[in-house]
C-alpha cells in the first residue's frame, strides 16, 4: 500500500501530469504516420508540430491540470480518433462520422458500442486516469516551477518553428499536401466544420427547394391500375447473394421468380446510410452532389405525375435528408416510431403495410420501402425460420469468430430474399401493372481479409462496402404492355452500374414518367443506357473514380474477381 501511495503522489505532480498530457494527447498522431501513407516529411510535421504546440500551451498555465480540462476538446478528439483506428485500421475522423453521431439511432450506437470494448477500454485506460489525476492536481497546492515553464516554452518555440519550416517544405514538394488534410487535429477540426455547414445547409433545404417541380407527367393509359415499389436495402453486399454466385444459396426464392432480371456490376457511390440513401432518392450524384441542397426526391415526381405515394420505414428518424424525402410521401409510416413500438421490428413489417395499402385499391400507386436488411448487430435481423447457416450466435466481434458472423450475415440475406418474395407476390395478386426495383445502400466488411476491416461507413471503402444488390422485377401485365423496356433491362444487365446515379431515371422510365429532367442514357431500362466512368463521392462530397479514393490492391483483386469494371 506504502508503494502504490508513493507511485500516486509521483503520478499527479504536476511535472509527471505535464508529461502525461503530452504523451496522451499526442498518441492518435502517432499512430496516423503508421496507418496513413504519409511521406517522411508529412509525417515529421503530423507529430512535430501539434506536439510543440500542445507543450507550449501547457506552460500558459502552472497548473497542467487545469490546461488538460482546457484542452478537453483536443482529447476527446484523440479518444474519438483511436476507436475510430481500432474499427477501420486508417484514416482520420471524417465529416460523416460526425453527422452519423448525430443521425444514428441510440439503439444502433449501443449495439457497435457493446462489440467495441477493447478499443473503448483502451481509451479509458489512457485518458480517464489523466483527467482524473488533472482535478486532483488542480486541487492540490503543487504547480510547475518557473524555471521549468521558460524552459519548455523554448523547447516548444524550437519545435514549432522546425515543425512549420518542415510543413512548408511539404506544401512545395507535394502539390497534394494540405493541413485541412494531412496535419490532426486540424483536419478533424475542419472535417467538424464542414458537418456544421452541412447541417446548416439541410436546415435551409425548405427554402433553397420551395421552388423545384419535376414537371411530371403521366404517359401510361389512365385506365390502367399500375404498382411501383422501391425497396432500399441495409448493408447487403452482393458477393453474399446467391443470385451473385455465391457459394451457400441464400436467395433460393428469388431464383425461382420469373421475370427478375439481376444486375451483376452495380457500385455505390457512398457507403455512409445518411448520404448513400437520399442520393438513391434524388437526382443528386457523386458527379453533382450539392443538386440534393436544391431539388425534390422522385417520391415528388411520382407525386406531380397523379400517383399516391408512400414511404414506409423500419428505421428511427435520424434527422437528415432521408426523413425529408421521406415526408414527401402522401402517407409516411417509420415502424420503429410508432408509439410502444419495439426495439427490434422484422422487415416483415413492411409486407403487412404495403398489402393494407394495396387493398385501399389507388388507380395509381408509387411505393418506397426503407428496410433494415442486414445492418449489424445481424443476429438481430431475422426472425429464427430464417436461421438457415449454424452456428449464428455470438458475443463478441472478433476475427475470430468469423465464420459465426457470416452465418447470421448469410441469416439475412435469407429474410431479404424472402421479404421480397412476399412482395413480388403481392404485387403479383394486384394484376396490375408493376415493377419492383431493390438495391441496397452500401456493402459491409466482416473481416474479409488481412485487413481484418469490420462494418461500414469508413472513410476510405472497399470493394465488400462498393459492390451491392441491383435487382428488377417486371409484372406478365407490364410486360405485355412495354416489352422493349423488359427487353432493355435484359440487355443492359451485365453494364455497369452506379446505384445512386441510375435508380431515379430507371423509376421514371417503369412509371412513365414524362419530365423535363429524364436523362434516358442513365436509365439501366432504355435501349440509349450509356456506360460511363463510374464515381464515388467522398467526405468532402468531391467526386472521385475509384482508382483515386484510395482503395486497396486486394479491392481491385475482387472487382477483377467479381467482373466488376472500375
Amino acid at each position: 500500500m506504502e508503494t502504490l501511495k508513493k507511485l500516486f503522489n509521483f503520478l499527479i505532480q504536476p511535472r509527471q501530469i505535464y508529461f502525461y498530457t503530452l504523451l496522451a494527447i499526442i498518441v492518435p498522431n502517432v499512430l496516423l504516420c503508421i496507418t496513413e501513407e504519409y511521406n517522411i516529411g508529412t509525417a515529421i510535421c503530423n507529430v512535430l508540430l501539434p506536439l510543440s504546440v500542445y507543450a507550449y500551451m501547457f506552460t500558459l498555465r502552472r497548473k497542467p491540470g487545469l490546461m488538460a480540462w482546457i484542452l478537453f476538446p483536443f482529447i476527446f478528439l484523440g479518444a474519438f480518433q483511436l476507436v475510430l483506428l481500432y474499427l477501420f485500421g486508417n484514416s482520420i475522423i471524417a465529416v460523416d462520422m460526425f453527422l452519423n453521431l448525430v443521425t444514428t439511432n441510440a439503439n444502433e450506437a449501443l449495439e457497435l458500442l457493446d462489440n467495441l470494448i477493447p478499443a473503448v477500454f483502451g481509451v479509458f485506460v489512457l485518458y480517464v486516469p489523466l483527467l482524473v489525476f488533472s482535478v486532483i492536481s488542480i486541487r492540490r497546492k503543487e504547480q510547475l516551477t518557473v524555471p521549468f515553464t521558460k524552459k519548455m516554452r523554448k523547447i516548444a518555440l524550437g519545435g514549432g518553428i522546425a515543425g512549420v519550416l518542415v510543413m512548408a517544405c511539404n506544401y512545395v514538394v507535394d502539390k497534394d499536401y494540405s493541413v485541412k488534410v494531412d496535419l490532426f487535429p486540424l483536419n478533424v477540426c475542419y472535417n467538424c466544420y464542414l458537418a456544421v455547414e452541412r447541417t446548416e445547409k439541410q436546415a435551409d433545404y425548405p427554402n433553397t427547394s420551395k421552388d423545384f417541380s419535376y414537371q411530371s407527367k403521366p404517359t401510361h393509359a389512365k385506365e390502367q391500375p399500375e404498382v411501383y415499389l422501391f425497396v432500399i436495402g441495409e448493408t447487403g453486399r452482393a458477393c453474399n447473394w446467391g443470385l451473385y454466385g455465391y457459394e451457400r444459396n441464400t436467395t433460393p426464392l428469388l431464383a425461382q421468380q420469373p421475370g427478375l432480371v439481376v444486375f451483376t456490376d452495380v457500385l455505390t457511390q457512398s457507403n455512409t446510410t445518411h448520404k448513400s440513401v437520399p442520393l438513391l432518392l434524388s437526382m443528386a450524384s457523386a458527379e453533382n452532389f450539392d443538386r440534393i441542397y436544391e431539388e425534390k426526391s422522385i417520391i415528388t415526381a411520382f407525386k406531380e405525375a397523379g400517383f399516391y405515394t408512400a414511404y414506409f420505414s423500419n428505421q428511427k428518424y435520424n434527422h437528415a435528408f432521408i426523413d425529408i424525402f421521406g415526408n414527401e410521401a402522401d402517407q409516411t409510416i417509420y415502424l420503429k416510431e410508432r408509439p410502444k413500438a419495439a426495439q427490434n421490428i422484422n422487415d416483415g413489417e413492411l409486407v403487412t403495410l404495403v398489402d393494407d395499402l394495396l387493398k385501399e385499391g389507388h388507380d395509381k400507386l408509387f411505393i418506397v420501402l426503407h428496410t433494415y436488411g442486414s445492418h449489424f448487430n445481424y443476429r438481430e435481423r431475422y426472425t429464427q425460420e430464417f436461421a438457415r447457416f449454424l452456428p449464428e450466435k455470438y458475443n463478441d466481434v472478433h476475427p475470430k469468430i468469423r465464420n459465426l458472423l457470416v452465418n447470421a450475415y448469410d441469416n439475412t440475406i435469407i429474410q431479404t430474399d424472402a421479404l421480397l418474395n412476399r412482395l413480388i407476390e403481392s404485387l403479383k395478386n394486384r394484376h396490375a401493372l408493376s415493377a419492383l426495383l431493390y438495391t441496397s445502400d452500401h456493402g459491409e466488411d466482416i473481416f474479409d481479409d488481412d485487413r481484418q476491416r469490420f462494418l461500414h461507413s469508413s472513410p476510405v471503402p472497399t470493394y465488400f462496402q462498393l459492390h451491392i444488390p441491383f435487382v428488377v422485377w417486371t409484372s406478365d401485365e407490364y410486360d405485355a404492355s412495354f416489352p422493349e423496356v423488359k427487353s432493355q433491362l435484359a440487355e443492359n444487365r451485365h453494364k455497369p452500374v452506379s446505384s445512386n446515379l441510375s435508380v431515379v431515371y430507371t423509376l421514371m422510365q417503369l412509371g412513365g414518367l414524362e419530365t423535363p429532367y429524364f436523362v434516358d442514357s442513365l436509365s439501366v431500362a432504355n435501349k440509349n443506357y450509356h456506360v460511363a466512368e463510374r464515381h464515388y463521392v467522398n467526405d468532402h462530397n468531391l467526386s472521385g473514380t475509384y482508382d483515386d479514393i484510395g482503395l486497396d490492391e486486394e479491392d481491385f483483386e475482387q472487382f477483377k474477381k467479381h467482373g466488376n469494371k472500375f
